[in-house]
């Protein structure tokens, strides 16, 4: 059984499509994973055990009927904890929602359900996805398989986490400002952020709009592939969903080839900062793409320098505006309603007690930022910036197809090293911000280890709007060409738990 917890999400779906297994076997051995090593990992909030093994024996039902099974059937996923489920707790790590359970499932949930996906559980996250490390769960910290003393990223550490410990081959994550990407860099596994409005936000808890973006999280580029086919599409109960077809990420994935593509390095990306270790796997993926065929294009996108504060103002401006909703009124936690207080006393004194330090902090800034007096100068001010960016990203995909760029600028920091210093944790995503400002689509997935501290390092791919594709025809050819360069995949190489 525990053979089965080590094959790819596509390498499961056609041994229990097959009848070689079933998925109540596939289930039972990752909840057995689960329960070995999820003590000392932490990526799990909740395990619906009876909900995933009942999944799983209905799509054994189904294949023992000869009903057609999708192409993900039967396979097991852990779901980021920010995507309602109907009858299963959902608190976006925080104590505000301890304990709420949704009476309906988000779009997401329903697609991965429709297409007999089996969800084990809700994976731990920063609260409300505010954070680059997982450790401003209300929850408590998600540890990194490579090492558990340092943290798997942010905010969707439990699910990268689970991936790179072998509890699931899928998960969820969504990403703000990186938050699929970065945990993805650090564990050595493979995220993607769709184009902005690709994969419907209905049922995702909010914490800022503009931005906010479901995707899927793998170990493999295909099998990456074939999650996010299952969750993306239009979705007219989400009013910035995209009405167009889903690009063909899977016939991408598959056909993996950067011949003749023209790929861009951006001189931003790179300098002061970065880590010696990530410099030189990021160079290297770069020698790699050349000799695979790909043209190199330098490029210089000066705005990219002003994305990281042009983020801290408009994220935390929405955040303010999507968290007002918890007031103690409608759901979750409800401190001091003993009948002597006031509505506004009942709502303060619950948000004293609910909130985090981080989600606090951010709903003060965006506050501020939003104040009379100030909306101009700053709210105003960054959603120019944020133009700006947009604008360098079309002159530089009118010379380019795709931009590769580290991930993040370090490999995963130790648990608590940069818990008193909100700038150090910020700049985990100075690379990936930019993507999500313009609402392009990226991919981060792993490109070797840093030679100081042998942790995993991920090469960041990004694409235009709708040209999801490109990402995993790139992906596709780097991953196959590192693999053989390495003789296995590289979480192979990941210690033992």
């Amino acid at each position: 059984m525990a053979d089965l917890t080590r094959l790819t999400a596509a390498e499961t779906a056609a041994k229990i499509a097959s009848g070689e297994v079933t998925a109540v076997e596939v289930t039972e051995a990752h909840l057995a994973r689960i329960d070995a090593v999820d003590e000392k990992v932490h990526a799990f909030l909740h395990v619906d055990r009876a909900g995933a093994l009942a999944q799983a024996r209905a799509v054994d039902e189904k294949r023992e009927r000869g009903e057609k099974l999708g192409p993900l059937a039967g396979v097991p996923l852990a779901l980021k904890d920010i995507f309602t489920t109907k009858g299963v707790p959902t608190t976006v790590g925080s104590k505000i929602l301890e304990g709420w359970v949704p009476p309906y499932d988000a779009t997401l949930t329903r697609r991965l359900k429709d297409a007999d996906v089996v969800i084990l559980g809700k994976t731990n996250m920063d609260e409300f996805a505010m954070g680059s490390s997982t450790e401003n769960s209300a929850y408590g910290p998600t540890g990194n398989p490579w090492d558990l003393t340092r943290i798997p990223g942010g905010s969707g550490g439990g699910s990268s986490a689970a991936l790179a410990s072998y509890q699931a081959p899928l998960a969820i994550g969504t990403d703000t400002g990186g938050s699929i990407r970065q945990p993805a860099a650090v564990t050595g596994t493979v995220g993607v952020k769709p184009t902005y409005g690709a994969v419907s936000r209905y049922g995702m808890v909010a914490f800022s709009s503009s931005l906010d973006q479901g995707g899927p999280c793998a170990r493999t580029v295909l099998d990456a592939a074939l999650l996010h086919e299952v969750i993306a599409g239009h979705d007219p109960l989400d009013s910035t969903s995209i009405d167009a077809p889903v690009p063909p990420v899977v016939e991408a994935a598959r056909n993996g080839s950067v011949e003749g593509m023209r790929v861009g390095v951006v001189k931003q990306f790179r300098g002061e900062g970065y880590q010696a270790g990530v410099m030189q796997r990021f160079e290297e993926s770069v020698a790699l793409l050349k000799e695979l065929g790909a043209e190199i294009v330098e490029l210089d996108c000066p705005s990219f320098d002003l994305a990281l504060a042009a983020y801290y103002l408009i994220a935390p401006s929405e955040c303010s505006s999507n968290l007002a909703r918890f007031d103690a009124m409608r759901y979750g936690l409800r401190v001091g309603d003993d009948g002597t207080r006031s509505a506004e006393e009942v709502t303060s004194l619950t948000r004293e007690a609910g909130f985090g330090a981080e989600v606090k902090r951010r709903i003060m800034l965006g506050t501020y930022a939003l104040s009379s007096g100030y909306y101009d100068a700053y709210y105003g001010s960054a959603q120019k910036v944020r133009t700006l960016i947009k604008q360098d990203f079309e002159q530089a995909f009118e010379q380019v197809d795709v931009i590769v760029s580290p991930t993040t600028p370090t490999t995963a920091f130790p648990i608590g090293e940069r818990a008193d210093d909100p700038m150090a944790m910020y700049l985990a995503d100075l690379c990936t911000i930019p993507t999500n400002l313009a609402g392009n689509a990226a991919m981060s997935l792993p490109c070797g280890l840093a030679p100081e501290d042998g942790l995993p390092v991920g090469l960041q791919i990004i694409a235009p709007a709708m040209a999801d594709d490109r990402l995993y025809r790139v992906g596709a050819a780097v991953e196959a060409a590192f693999t053989a360069r390495w003789g296995h995949p590289l979480l192979e190489e990941a210690p033992s738990l």
